[in-house]
């Protein structure tokens, strides 16, 4: 399938990655050869460079150069936290508050105990769009169960850094299968019938890195969201 192209120019190919889709080949998949980054290589006939990455199961914006020096420069401004990033993402319960900041170091590998790691700055700053009660239980001692609809903002990009805050949070995003809740995942993809993890990246604001002009680029959640979003979540 070709990828959407959410921006095409001399420097930088933006696409609309989906839930499911590596970045690109990795070991830790060994067994799987369809990547963001082969597809669109071939798509466009010529070669690509990731400037960021999404995990796998995320979708959403997701940013390539087509040349390496480019690909250094939005390195750079990534690191120096000259983008703004803007997140959607379906959790576990009701947040006490309406918006907050989660400040709470990370270690640099989530794959490995924290335990010898040293442990990085990270702050994400979330808002909850929307409060919903799904009529199955996920727990024995609730008939219904609790989710919500949050706009997340990470100020840095550790790796899985929503993923680990929000658990942090004790809200885990549904269907993350790392570091949510396995029975909670399991019973809503089947009702839902949709098997998934429900973190999307909305926006990315910059600056493009060879003419210096201002970029927003966007990409709209897919139809399986229309149930969760507000009229003006994806502003």
């Amino acid at each position: 399938m070709p990828l959407t192209l959410l921006h095409l120019d001399d420097h930088l190919a933006v696409i609309d990655k989906p839930a499911g889709l590596l970045v690109h080949r990795t070991t830790l998949d060994a067994h799987e050869d369809d990547a963001a980054l082969q597809r669109l290589r071939d798509q466009l006939g010529r070669p690509v460079w990731p400037v960021h990455r999404l995990d796998r199961g995320t979708s959403g914006v997701l940013v390539f150069a087509l040349q390496a020096e480019v690909a250094s420069q939005l390195g750079v401004a990534l690191s120096e936290r000259l983008t703004h990033k803007r997140y959607l993402a379906l959790v576990r319960g009701w947040p006490a508050q309406d918006r907050g900041t989660v400040d709470h170091p990370l270690a640099r590998d989530p794959e490995l105990p924290s335990a010898g790691q040293p442990m990085l700055d990270a702050q994400t700053h979330w808002e909850c769009l929307q409060r919903f009660t799904v009529p199955v239980s996920t727990h024995p001692q609730f008939p219904d169960t609790r989710l919500s609809l949050l706009a997340c903002e990470p100020v840095q990009g550790r790796r899985h850094q929503i993923r680990r805050h929000l658990k942090h949070l004790a809200h885990p995003i549904v269907g993350d299968a790392n570091h949510g809740k396995g029975p909670l995942n399991r019973t809503l993809a089947a009702h839902l019938g949709v098997q998934r993890m429900w973190l999307h990246a909305l926006t990315l604001r910059l600056q493009h890195p060879v003419t210096g002009a201002p970029l927003t680029l966007e990409a709209p959640p897919g139809p399986e969201w229309a149930r969760w979003l507000p009229p003006a979540a994806a502003r």
